[in-house]
């Protein structure tokens, strides 16, 4: 790490030791005594907001604002990760509106920028990005259905989206809405994104879905929308712009997503160590049985690669942009794999403990359920690992593969022949 990198790991690291983990309690006992309906947030997670920018550690995933690259960001993001339900609100730094501040501070007017970005970044409201539709396969951002239509000033949207990360948050004051605007248009370019705010008339936000039977305290929401009217003005960019918006959008985010996975791997790894080594059974530590080391060592080959991978991803984005092939296709490989990964340690983890493991006396299953449906947020699998290998099938080969593929094993004689 850089010099600026390790310094800001050093305060992040005393700022979760000396207070959000102490929070954790705190938090949880809150969001049982509300009930899964109630989505106000808790309390301590303001009074972690102030200290957080009392010491600096604010808005750290924006290189324009923290000047910190990608790769200087990614340890950061792994460090919140170990405390994913409150960390990355706590510095500012929380997914949706991480990459709601992003796509504002490239593609907003001054104006837009002004009404909400600048609150955004201040942690005063939340947002959320409603791309995700239930009638329509919406890793391919083409096959949306919601229609944006021109109405002299305004755009009338009609539609359906769920999945809604952030929408039950009563903070949450301001939507980025993936619509189609020409039919007609070549596929790439019917889509137009636009600033919907909440409580604009039409906006019906009809059930918070709950994950593995878990509510989220921001809520995933379904939302109908039904002859919305907004101004023209509100649009994002041009029209047509909204797929290019969204593909902007994703690259970074996706990294802090497998970042602060891995630092949910390494908080299971630590809990799975810990239980290992006070676990008596058959008349020795849990930690003495040959399967348990193999887990366990299993799980840090696993975390060390992904890591790795995901630094990897985070410096291409640093050297050759967001747009970058080599930077898209890395990308999909983390995505691919960071889930996965914190899945693998997760379940070995609960394994481990029992009985315990599946209850809510451990942040286990929790944390289980949250990175099991990683693996189907921003693009499901399936698609990153289409993505991987188009990108194999369509290199140029190189002079070692040319060279191997080149040869005719036809004219080659078998060992078994020879002598006849």
């Amino acid at each position: 790490m850089s010099a600026k990198a390790q310094d800001y790991h050093q305060r992040l690291t005393e700022f979760m030791v000396e207070h959000v983990f102490p929070a954790e309690q705190a938090y949880h006992e809150y969001i049982v005594a509300k009930g899964p309906h109630d989505h106000t947030v808790p309390p301590i997670v303001e009074d972690l907001k102030k200290i957080a920018k009392e010491r600096g550690l604010w808005n750290l995933f924006l290189p324009a604002v923290s000047g910190l690259t990608n790769l200087e960001y990614a340890p950061l993001a792994e460090i919140s990760g170990w405390s994913v339900d409150i960390a990355p609100e706590a510095i500012n730094c929380a997914a949706p509106d991480t990459g709601n501040m992003e796509t504002l501070h490239l593609f907003a007017t001054e104006e837009q920028r002004k009404q909400w970005l600048e609150p955004l970044l201040e942690g005063k409201i939340r947002s959320a990005f409603a791309m995700t539709e239930p009638a329509v396969a919406s890793s391919d951002a083409r096959n949306i259905q919601t229609t944006m239509v021109r109405d002299g000033d305004h755009y009338v949207i009609n539609g359906r989206k769920w999945w809604i990360s952030g929408a039950a948050d009563p903070r949450c004051k301001i939507l980025i809405v993936m619509g189609r605007t020409d039919p007609e248009a070549a596929s790439h370019r019917q889509q137009s994104m636009i600033l919907v705010p909440v409580d604009t008339p039409g906006v019906h936000i009809s059930r918070s879905l709950p994950v593995f039977g878990w509510q989220d305290q921001h809520g995933h929401c379904e939302i109908i929308f039904d002859n919305v009217r907004v101004p023209a003005g509100n649009l994002l960019g041009q029209e047509g712009d909204g797929f290019a918006i969204a593909q902007a959008r994703l690259g970074p985010g996706r990294i802090h997503h497998c970042m602060r996975a891995l630092g949910a791997a390494e908080r299971a790894l630590a809990l799975m160590i810990d239980r290992v080594q006070k676990r008596v059974a058959f008349g020795k530590p849990l930690a003495e049985q040959g399967v348990v080391r193999e887990a366990i060592a299993k799980s840090r080959n696993e975390i060390d690669q992904a890591r790795l991978l995901c630094h990897k991803a985070a410096w291409t984005i640093d050297q050759q942009g967001n747009k970058s092939k080599d930077a898209q296709v890395q990308v999909a490989q983390i995505k691919a794999v960071a889930p996965q990964v914190a899945c693998n340690v997760l379940d070995r983890a609960i394994q481990v403990h029992g009985g315990g493991g599946v209850s809510d006396d451990f942040p286990l299953a929790r944390l289980y359920a949250w990175h099991r449906a990683m693996r189907l947020f921003d693009g499901p699998d399936e698609v990153h690992m289409r993505t991987i290998a188009r990108a194999e099938l369509g290199k140029e080969k190189s002079p070692l593969a040319a060279a191997v593929c080149a040869q005719d094993r036809s004219t080659w004689v078998h060992p078994d022949t020879v002598g006849e």
